[in-house]
């Protein structure tokens, strides 16, 4: 094989595999950290909390007070 030819190969290996692999993993984090930042702004906004959140915050608020007690 000339060194040409290894050269072009190693060339698009590494554009395809680096470049356009870490370029797209980025992309789909991006993707991902948006729609989590704009679900938490949303989420921030609503006026009545949610059930489960209401008795998550007791079961928090419980241990939080049995802590200092003991």
């Amino acid at each position: 094989m000339s060194f040409s030819v290894l050269f072009w190969s190693v060339s698009v290996g590494l554009f395809i595999g680096f470049c356009m692999g870490v370029g797209c993993a980025l992309a789909v984090m991006y993707s991902i950290y948006m729609h989590g930042y704009r679900a938490a702004i949303r989420d921030a906004h609503v006026t009545e909390t949610p059930e489960r959140y209401q008795t998550e915050m007791r079961k928090f608020q419980a241990s939080q007070s049995e802590d200092k007690k003991g």
